[in-house]
């Protein structure tokens, strides 16, 4: 390879270095504006660069999640369930971790596509979803032991709860933003140990709650 080849060469590798780090901060502002979902088109607008450079560069939609969604959202959720944890009362740390991830849902619409699951093919946001999944499930062990969260409350009924809040917070936000707040008020108290009623039918598997996810949040 001669000096004027590798030169031009060392320049495309450049270029292709910026215009990608242009694309991840793009991605970064629309998926937390408008959740995983926002237009690739609108991505590469934002970067200044072609649709088919976001496509040469990253692929596919997921593969440009999993660039940034680790950064975008796993801090938050992680530190969301430390702090659940760490409340003295276990039905306090159970709730003030239901109201704070669906307030973030609200706030943060990427952080509904991943507590929902919605992109089963971007692999670090599954993990993402996995590490979330595990940590919820210590918070609803630790309230049911203290006998103040129902029994019955299956860790996957978490996901219902979680989905149509999604579903909620996008159909209000526009004209009554804080009506989520009282349909969760709602569900705390219904799962409550001493609300508990006898429950018409079993838990879904994991499988079925995420299957029932897609349908409800309309999952590519």
């Amino acid at each position: 390879m001669d000096a004027r080849t590798h030169e031009e060469d060392h320049r495309m590798r450049a270029d292709a270095q910026r215009n990608a780090e242009k694309l991840r901060t793009a991605a970064a502002e629309l998926f937390q504006e408008r959740g995983l979902q926002a237009p690739l088109k609108e991505i590469a607008r934002r970067a200044g660069v072609s649709h088919g450079t976001l496509y040469n560069l990253f692929g596919t939609r997921e593969a440009l999640i999993d660039e940034v969604v680790t950064e975008l959202v796993a801090g938050r959720l992680t530190e969301t369930a430390r702090q659940a944890l760490a409340h003295d009362d276990a039905w306090e740390g159970f709730a003030y971790y239901v109201e704070t991830i669906c307030e973030l849902q609200v706030t943060d619409p990427a952080i509904g596509d991943v507590v929902t699951g919605r992109y089963p093919d971007a692999a670090r946001l599954m993990a993402v979803c996995e590490r979330t999944y595990a940590a919820a499930g210590q918070i609803i062990d630790r309230a049911q032991r203290a006998g103040t969260l129902r029994p019955d409350f299956a860790h996957e009924d978490l996901l219902f709860v979680f989905g149509t809040n999604a579903l909620l917070a996008r159909a209000v936000k526009d004209t009554a933003p804080d009506a989520w707040r009282r349909s969760v008020a709602f569900t705390l108290d219904g799962l409550r140990t001493a609300a508990a009623r006898p429950l018409p039918a079993p838990p879904l598997s994991l499988e079925q709650a995420y299957r029932l996810l897609e349908n409800l949040t309309g999952t590519p």
